[in-house]
């Protein structure tokens, strides 16, 4: 079924998901970056986010987030293995190896398991700025999948 669209039963996507958890490779770029998005746009919404292995926080990520007013405070990137809350409504994964683990750790579980492939702006090369354009692009492309699926005009 199309994100966003009703159910046959009438139930909207956008009440029934009340917990979303980004995944991505270390959990520095991507799913930090959506977490932060998704916090701001949809504000009654459990979010979090993880990576499959264990990263470094990036700052340029700081930087982008910077730009749009938003912080991931002192948050440090943490393992999928690792979460303390394990059940969400959705899962949503931006890397092949990020989808094939929630794949596997979910299982036989009552939980939706995207994939919305993102590039990786951390192989960006060229000047700060060429590189900040590649985080800022990922930022884009992350609020409009959100908007899509989750946000009504």
């Amino acid at each position: 079924m199309a994100p966003g669209v009703e159910k046959p039963d009438g139930e909207d996507r956008r009440t029934r998901v009340s917990s979303v958890l980004f995944v991505c490779g270390m959990n520095a770029i991507r799913s930090p970056i959506a977490e932060a998005l998704a916090k701001s746009l949809m504000p009654r919404t459990y979010v979090a986010s993880a990576g499959v292995r264990s990263g470094e926080r990036d700052p340029f990520v700081d930087v982008v987030l910077a730009e749009r007013g938003l912080s991931l405070g002192d948050r440090a990137p943490q393992r999928f293995e690792d979460l303390a809350d394990s059940y969400f409504d959705l899962i949503v994964t931006m890397a092949p190896e990020a989808h094939h683990t929630a794949l596997d750790a979910s299982g036989g579980a009552a939980v939706e398991v995207e994939f919305w492939p993102m590039p990786d702006p951390s192989v960006a090369t060229g000047s700060r700025e060429a590189i900040l354009d590649a985080y800022r692009d990922v930022v884009a492309r992350i609020e409009a999948r959100l908007r899509k699926t989750f946000v009504t005009d």
